[in-house]
């Protein structure tokens, strides 16, 4: 898949005001401060396409970007790249933390377009409660989802290797089956290509049906 074209469209405070259209939709999800705009500018080639802070928490409402690409089979298409806010960020306050779980589960949930989530999980990390909760959550609502790695340029090989084994082992103990996994660093468009390609295939699935 190549991106030509990249542009902001809104931000919705709630699933309701989200603009009607029939494109696909591809949303990403992660943590506060898991790199998320970053990966968002990585892939589209657009830096500044979504704002990026050293302040975690700052994605506060749903953000909607009309992407125009070319497929593997040089069909020319567009759809749309979600920006979700971030989930469980210490210091944002009870109101607030509610407001933002109704507005995640209230698109995740009723948002017919929306093709396929991407949740963000820090590679640096060995498997953390928050992220498999949410990943959980997201296997028993049957939301469609894939997993993607990110900062894996910010640690060691090995540590990498056993992260995400570690990850892996965690959802195995009660999921028969792993869902698509990525993994990237934003900083040297590491797996960049792999998640393209991934949702040209998806994209490529709908035209088909």
């Amino acid at each position: 898949m190549t991106i030509h074209q990249s542009s902001y469209v809104i931000s919705c405070p709630n699933v309701e005001k989200c603009p009607v259209h029939q494109l696909p939709e591809y949303a990403f999800i992660g943590r506060s401060n898991v790199g998320k705009s970053s990966l968002i500018n990585m892939l589209t080639h657009h830096e500044g396409l979504a704002k990026t802070s050293q302040k975690p928490g700052k994605t506060l409402t749903i953000n909607h970007f009309l992407i125009s690409s070319t497929r593997s089979d040089k069909t020319q298409e567009q759809w749309h790249l979600v920006d979700l806010p971030g989930y469980g960020y210490a210091r944002t306050g009870q109101q607030q933390r509610e407001q933002l779980r109704k507005m995640i589960e209230g698109y995740c949930l009723k948002r017919e377009q929306l093709v396929s989530l991407f949740v963000l999980v820090d590679a640096r990390h060995e498997p953390q409660k928050i992220d498999l909760e949410f990943i959980e959550w997201c296997g028993l609502q049957g939301v469609p989802f894939a997993i993607v790695f990110t900062k894996a340029d910010k640690v060691g090989s090995g540590r990498l290797k056993m992260n995400i084994h570690a990850y892996k082992e965690r959802l195995l103990e009660t999921w028969e089956e792993l869902p698509p996994i990525f993994v990237t660093s934003s900083e040297t468009g590491m797996g960049g290509e792999e998640v393209l390609a991934y949702i040209d295939e998806v994209n490529q699935q709908l035209a088909e049906k």
